[in-house]
């Protein structure tokens, strides 16, 4: 990748990218962060002797926003099968420790980094990844991690919430933690406290801040007032043509309305003539009668008749006998 000057690179715009594996290069960290903006430079530190990388790398974006989104929503995932550490590369970055470093206890050895980052992501801006300690030689979690917030609020309610609550099944500890050569004294106190009061972070210094905090009221979007809710009309209100869709009877028809009164010395117009009713439609009374049917008399001679024509004379000339 193309690698400029470093006093000529957007510090603001650039962020940190530890815990590399060695068969991530360049190429893939490019492929990897330019889905959450466009990038402007990519550089990964190598080792003169071997020209393997040492382990991390910084990337450039064209704004800031881009950076603390890419902080946001690369931070703890892994590249072959390691979790990445995403970080503002600032020149301010030691600048940003205010002394609301809290102690988290009993962890179970399945706790990694990422959890306690999501975890305690929820109460405010933690300014570096969670540190577990762990054992040198083996890896092992010892049980016990630090976490640094950016502001005492975010420490109070994460205190608050999570001491005595269950994370894989083990009740944690959370308190403050000691400061470092001190006897036994805690971070937390009312002095640190005055003094982050005192000198208050700036906006640009302080790591995916936007996605902390609401934005200012200034920098809210205007947005259109949404339209009224369509109300659909009672049934007998509706349009005949969707009443009908709907297997509603249509609505009966208006009521007409009265006259209006006429001035004085103006007739009102006449009124349409009255229609007689119609007479009601001509019905015959009954159905005409049936024919009567042929007696068995008149059957009986026909069918003699009949059979008589087709006797032989000779036979017809004995019956008469």
């Amino acid at each position: 990748m193309a690698n400029g000057p470093i006093a000529e690179r957007n510090r603001d715009a650039t962020i940190y990218v530890g815990g590399l594996d060695d068969k991530v290069s360049e190429s893939l960290l490019w492929e990897l962060f330019v889905q959450a903006g466009p990038l402007v430079n990519v550089h990964m530190p190598k080792d003169r002797v071997t020209m393997m990388h040492q382990g991390y790398g910084f990337v450039e974006f064209m704004g800031e926003e881009d950076a603390d989104y890419a902080i946001k929503i690369m931070n703890m995932i892994k590249l072959y099968g390691k979790p990445i550490r995403v970080n503002k590369a600032s020149a301010h970055q030691k600048n940003l420790d205010v002394g609301a470093n809290i102690f988290i206890g009993n962890l179970d050895p399945e706790v990694d980094e990422k959890l306690l980052y999501d975890t305690f992501s929820a109460f405010g801006v933690i300014l570096q990844t969670p540190k577990i300690m762990r054992d040198p030689e083996t890896g092992n979690s010892k049980g016990f991690a630090f976490i640094n917030f950016a502001s005492f609020e975010a420490s109070d309610a994460s205190i608050e919430a999570m001491n005595g609550q269950y994370l894989c099944n083990r009740p944690i500890s959370v308190s403050y933690a000691f400061k470092k050569d001190s006897k036994g004294e805690r971070h937390g106190s009312a002095a640190e406290r005055l003094l982050a009061a005192q000198n208050p972070l700036s906006q640009a210094d302080r790591p995916h801040q936007l996605f902390a905090d609401a934005p200012p009221v200034g920098m809210m979007p205007v947005l259109a007032p949404p339209p009224p809710p369509v109300v659909m009309p009672p049934t007998g209100m509706m349009p005949p043509g969707m009443a009908a869709m709907r297997g509603a009877p249509p609505p009966p028809p208006p009521p007409v309305p009265p006259p209006a009164a006429f001035p004085s010395g103006i007739p009102p117009p006449p009124l349409p003539p009255v229609q007689p009713p119609l007479p009601p439609a001509h019905r015959p009374r009954r159905l005409p009668r049936r024919p009567w049917p042929i007696s068995s008399k008149h059957r009986d001679s026909s069918c003699r008749l009949h059979h008589r024509r087709h006797l032989p004379e000779a036979q017809v000339v004995l019956r008469a006998a």
